[in-house]
């Protein structure tokens, strides 16, 4: 899937179910599901979960944990637009 078919899945009810968890996440987060994407990244296990959760953090205004879920991630935290992290995220996770 490229970005671009995967952006087109946000008119639909619902995410496809082949996408991977953490795609699912980036899918609810950008159709305003804050919560349904959280509770996706915290059943994550790993870096690529962290790093979903302190977007999310981030996209909340809650900087402190967010911070947090970088260090844990090993990423640095985000400084651009919250938009250009979720396409970084998803370009990401859609190459595997």
């Amino acid at each position: 899937m490229t970005k671009d078919e995967f952006k087109a899945t946000l008119t639909d009810a619902s995410p496809q179910q082949s996408l991977s968890p953490l795609l699912q996440a980036m899918w609810y987060q950008a159709k305003g599901d804050w919560g349904r994407a959280h509770e996706i990244a915290q059943s994550q296990k790993g870096a690529d979960g962290d790093w979903v959760h302190a977007f999310l953090h981030r996209d909340e205004g809650d900087l402190s944990n967010a911070g947090y879920w970088y260090r844990r991630a090993q990423k640095p935290v985000a400084s651009g637009s919250v938009a250009a992290e979720w396409e970084q995220l998803v370009d990401a996770f859609l190459r595997g």
